[in-house]
């Protein structure tokens, strides 16, 4: 299915599926792409880079039952089982947890790898000390309250559960990591979901947006709570663009939003 149309509409007719598909046809190029900066068994929350290793969102890791949701290839769940966690990755898409299967045998690291969609997880209640997602899940579903929900579900008391998604501020700029994505050209709050189409004006890819306070809503809907909120910068090391960011635009506006929340 290959997108004739694309740009910002509501769409009904989506109910997550088209994540799966279209990041299982895509699964090879996104690693093709963004392999070398991810690392085959490295930790980053988003494209600044911001690693797990200096930030130390999760908390105290070895020894501890850790859950990655929207894992992609595992590449944060391998960093992990390094450090000494007994982790499970989950993601969507069959390709994804292939490419998981390879990258396993070249880093020499096994992460058991699960099929499922984050919002319906076959874990039992409080199976897991940390739930994280980095990028994966919450903007690709149209209920992300479900995504939190069963994150709380699956979490002892007492456990984390950490996102990072694209900071809502970027929604009200162009997808571009140059001086043009530095003038905003729609609404923040429009909340109108940026979808691709094909021919017949099936929906192939969407991504949902929503403003900080609709995350924060949704993190106390699911009965956790907050605890801090971090907006990495743009580092200097970092020159490489990765879609709509770079070091242009980094260096005025936030591209990433991680949210510590915990259940107590």
């Amino acid at each position: 299915m290959t997108a004739t149309w694309f740009g910002y509409r509501d769409a009904p007719e989506d109910d997550g599926c088209a994540a799966r598909a279209w990041w299982d046809r895509h699964a090879d190029e996104y690693l093709d792409e963004h392999g070398t900066f991810l690392g085959d068994a490295g930790f980053r929350w988003g494209p600044e880079g911001l690693a797990e290793s200096e930030a130390g969102l999760l908390g105290e890791v070895r020894g501890a039952d850790v859950l990655e949701v929207g894992a992609g290839a595992a590449h944060c769940s391998r960093w992990l089982a390094r450090q000494g966690a007994r982790v499970v990755a989950t993601d969507v898409a069959p390709a994804m947890m292939d490419a998981a299967a390879r990258l396993d045998a070249r880093a020499g690291t096994r992460v058991p790898t699960v099929e499922a969609d984050a919002r319906a997880l076959p874990f039992a209640d409080e199976t897991f000390d940390v739930v994280f997602t980095s990028f994966g899940a919450i903007p690709f579903v149209p209920d992300a309250d479900r995504v939190h929900a069963e994150a709380a579900r699956v979490l002892r008391p007492g456990g984390r559960w950490v996102f990072s998604v694209t900071h809502p501020l970027r929604w009200a700029f162009p997808d571009d990591p140059g001086p043009d994505g530095l003038t905003a050209h729609r609404s923040y709050f429009d909340r109108r979901p940026y979808v691709e189409a094909d021919a017949s004006g099936h929906v192939v890819y969407a991504e949902h947006h929503r403003t900080v306070g609709d995350h924060v809503r949704d993190v106390v809907a699911a009965g956790l709570r907050l605890r801090d909120v971090v907006e990495p910068e743009w580092p200097a090391w970092n020159r490489q663009s990765w879609g709509g960011w770079g070091p242009v635009r980094g260096a005025y506006l936030p591209g990433t939003a991680v949210f510590v929340t915990t259940k107590d």
